[in-house]
């Protein structure tokens, strides 16, 4: 018998991915109160990318006639130190997320549940593209720490978090808002 089920592991991170998103607001939310809106702007777009992730996660279970539960969230932070931050939690937030996805695969994988493994497979491949856009703007930050206007032309000409939707991404209830 498994350790625990997909089904209960999955609802598990539906919590970890709605508080991811919540605390990529709080994020934006310093960022907008330090007028530097394109970075304001970065983190409600990964907020919105959170929130679709759980929800995701929540048509599959749906999907999969399993139990849902949607999760209370604690409150986030709002306030940093400085610039560098908010940044750098949420580059610890996706790697740590990256370990939860691959903590997911491995379960669907040792419990023979190949339809988990393979909706899996899409998270696996997204937290690169995670880890590596926070790691270059954490860079990014770090170097500019003491102009964040740099940082604000860097997002202007970039782009970084403004790629179009993936059309391989699983369904997510409600659809993609």
């Amino acid at each position: 018998m498994p350790e625990k089920p997909f089904a209960a592991a999955l609802n598990e991170q539906i919590a970890n991915e709605f508080a991811a998103q919540q605390q990529y607001i709080g994020a934006a939310v310093y960022y907008e109160s330090q007028t530097l809106p394109r970075l304001a702007a970065f983190f409600y777009r990964q907020a919105v990318e959170e929130r679709n992730h759980a929800m995701m996660m929540v048509q599959y279970l749906l999907d999969a006639n399993q139990e849902v539960r949607i999760p209370d969230i604690e409150a986030k932070l709002t306030h940093f130190d400085d610039v560098v931050a908010p940044v750098r939690m949420a580059l610890d937030q996706e790697q740590r997320v990256t370990e939860e996805i691959n903590a997911l695969f491995k379960l669907a994988r040792d419990n023979g549940d190949y339809q988990a493994e393979q909706f899996m497979q899409w998270f696996v491949k997204e937290q690169v593209e995670e880890v590596s856009i926070m790691t270059d703007l954490l860079t990014i930050v770090e170097r500019s720490k003491d102009s964040a206007l740099l940082v604000e032309e860097y997002l202007a000409r970039e782009k970084l978090g403004e790629e179009q939707a993936d059309p391989t991404a699983p369904p997510a209830a409600g659809g993609a808002l």
